[in-house]
């Protein structure tokens, strides 16, 4: 049976991503479930409109680190914060 996931998740993944300057906001349920919210394009004001990817289910290599890093810190789950990733720096 598959798992339900609330949709005040997505909500509140969604909503923190946009009042931020963040490419991507992560939130972790569970060791095996996350919600990620991801800009498709970074937001400009010459933009006609703004595309957001959301993503749910098992994590990624980068998050199953992450979610490593915090059991070896002893952070409980669901961690309670949402996890930001900043845009790329551009090259000069």
């Amino acid at each position: 049976m598959k798992k339900t996931i609330d949709p005040k998740v997505f909500a509140a993944v969604c909503g923190a991503l946009v009042a931020s300057d963040a490419k991507t906001a992560t939130k972790y349920l569970d060791e095996k479930t996350t919600v990620k919210a991801t800009w498709h394009n970074k937001p400009s004001g010459r933009n006609s409109r703004e595309e957001m990817v959301v993503t749910f289910g098992t994590p990624n290599y980068a998050d199953r680190i992450f979610i490593k890093e915090c059991k070896k810190a002893g952070v409980p789950f669901p961690v309670k914060k949402i996890q930001f990733r900043a845009w790329p720096k551009k090259k000069k």
